[in-house]
């Protein structure tokens, strides 16, 4: 390491100015301990980068600096290298990479995106863009309009298929397959009635197992052998009291849409009924029998067509220049928690499974970031991570009380289907990313939500999901 008299010297001219830009340092060339050094922390302090979600050998670092020309080094697994793509020269400290820019110009992701600061004889005070109510309805208008004027047609791949199961197959059976499939729910069929008429999902897996741990339960495993999906339907109706005064259960319709419906329609649909996916169903009779299944409709597929839209026009969007920490999107840990933002629910690696689906439940949310002493992120549980106790039937030799979240997700740890690797379930930004990078992360298959976490600590700061976009969006 450079010793503490390697101050910034003479190399460290930096032009006179009141502004501090974040400045963002990329290591493409990989290792397993990454650090970033200059003459801008006196040659004296290593700043940690962190790798890149989804991008194999790269590191990333942000640092603030005032326009200026500077000097750098990087620390990789104990020795000092430099980026020979960047530009570089010959110093005293041997060759170092150089950086230099003038008031106009800043090395930033994107110009629209800049987070600034102050410099004051203090501390750095950070001033947030902001964009006016009227921009912010302008925006909302126009992807509004966009979503109005498409259809679900847009959604529809070339190719692919959708599983759906008969509601008279045993629920053992049911969840064996979700497992088997790599899915966390699938659209029920009624094929007496030849109707599609609801879905069976991850969270009724949960709550049979709830209820499998239940010393009141009068549901046993041994009866999940000939138990069927409609008969667990309709009792979990009556546990959720969803009866009418003679003891039957009120019908839930099927919440569907078709392909004609336009996608603004669909979107709110999912919000409004709080369900993941909306089954895409036609049928070429009059009276609807004998329906197709065409596809199940997700925020994600929408969203995907909102980026691909707006992807060379984002500048009709002012929206999408603001970080996510200026809007009113996403749930917040207490410490940067705001009087219209829900609190964070966080787990540790010891906390017992029970409990972990207790909050799942409670809280209504589909996951759950894991965190160590320190609040730094080490992984995350979702509900569909239950579908991994299907393998080789562990549900049926665990006690939810018992075993621990890390101990659950090491029983699943082969369990993930190839469109959902443990890289994309625990995918990370930055509250100082744009909405728009966000909302092009979201987009990418089998992301469902961003844990927004603290540069170089990974300590969770908050989390943003797809109905978090969506109902900012739509207002």
């Amino acid at each position: 390491m450079f010793g503490s008299n390697m101050d910034s010297g003479p190399d460290a001219v930096v032009v006179p100015g009141t502004m501090v830009f974040p400045t963002r340092f990329v290591w493409k060339h990989g290792g397993n301990s990454v650090f970033l050094c200059g003459n801008f922390t006196q040659w004296s302090q290593l700043v940690p980068m962190l790798p890149v979600e989804g991008c194999d050998n790269v590191f990333q670092a942000v640092y603030g600096l005032m326009p200026g020309y500077y000097q750098y080094k990087f620390y990789v697994d104990g020795q000092w290298r430099y980026d020979e793509s960047q530009p570089y020269v010959t110093s005293e400290y041997g060759v170092v990479n150089t950086l230099s820019w003038a008031m106009d110009y800043m090395d930033v992701d994107n110009e629209a995106f800049r987070r600034m600061a102050r410099v004051t004889d203090g501390p750095l005070t950070e001033v947030v863009p902001s964009i006016s109510d009227a921009d912010v309805q302008a925006s909302r208008q126009r992807v509004s309009l966009f979503l109005s004027t498409h259809t679900v047609y847009e959604l529809l791949p070339e190719s692919g298929k959708v599983v759906a199961l008969d509601v008279d197959l045993p629920v053992k059976q049911a969840f064996h397959i979700l497992h088997e499939q790599g899915i966390p729910m699938a659209p029920l069929c009624d094929f007496s009635s030849g109707q599609f008429v609801g879905v069976l999902s991850a969270l009724d897996f949960i709550l049979i197992l709830r209820e499998l741990g239940s010393h009141a339960s009068n549901l046993t495993e041994e009866e999940l052998e000939t138990h069927t999906i409609s008969a667990w339907k309709e009792g979990k109706a009556y546990l959720n009291r969803q009866n009418d005064v003679h003891g039957r259960a009120f019908p839930r319709h099927l919440v569907h849409a078709g392909p004609y419906d336009n996608l603004k329609d669909v979107a709110l649909k999912i919000l409004q009924n709080e369900v993941a996916t909306v089954p895409i169903i036609i049928s070429s009779s009059e009276d609807g029998s004998f329906p197709q299944l065409l596809h199940l409709a997700s925020l994600a597929g929408i969203l995907k067509c909102i980026c691909r839209y707006f992807r060379h026009c984002a500048s009709s969007l002012p929206i999408l220049q603001l970080p996510i920490c200026a809007i009113p999107v996403g749930t917040w840990a207490p410490k940067i928690e705001e009087s219209n933002r829900r609190s964070l629910a966080m787990l540790r690696p010891g906390d017992t499974l029970g409990s972990a689906l207790n909050l799942l439940v409670q809280a209504q949310v589909s996951s759950i970031p894991i965190v160590d002493d320190n609040d730094s992120l080490l992984d995350i549980y979702c509900r569909s991570d239950i579908t991994a106790l299907a393998k080789d039937r562990a549900y049926t030799h665990i006690n939810l009380e018992e075993i621990t979240i890390h101990q659950a997700l090491q029983l699943g740890q082969d369990s993930y289907s190839p469109y959902e690797l443990r890289s994309q379930r625990c995918q990370m930004c930055l509250r100082s990313d744009s909405l728009h990078k966000v909302m092009e992360r979201l987009a990418n298959p089998g992301v469902r939500r961003l844990v927004v976490v603290e540069a170089g600590s990974k300590r969770v700061e908050g989390i943003v999901s797809l109905s978090d976009i969506f109902k900012f969006l739509l207002g």
